[in-house]
């Protein structure tokens, strides 16, 4: 599992220009499953999404992807978890075992 934080690298007029096709970009790997959880960091200085069931090549090249980083608004930093622990309504994000 994944931990995605987004830090925009540009005005915000410039992250507005992508911001639908970083929406339907997000709704993609959502109905694929890979993201499970998205959203705006506050104050708005970018985002952040959960990511699931991937390799980390993979998630770069997902990332690779993304309209705000073709575009050059944005950047990642990604980090790797291991979840132990999970309120009920999320225990389906554990890994089984």
């Amino acid at each position: 599992m994944y931990i995605l934080l987004l830090t925009y690298t540009a005005p915000l007029e410039a992250v507005d220009a992508e911001l639908e096709a970083h929406k339907a970009w997000v709704g993609e790997h959502f109905a694929t499953g890979a993201f499970v959880l998205a959203g705006r960091r506050v104050p708005r200085s970018g985002g952040f999404i959960l990511a699931t069931g991937l390799a980390r090549e993979a998630l770069d090249r997902i990332i690779a992807a993304d309209p705000f980083v073709t575009a050059g608004v944005a950047v990642y930093d990604v980090y790797e978890v291991a979840p132990t622990r999970a309120a009920d309504a999320l225990k389906g994000l554990l890994p089984a075992g």
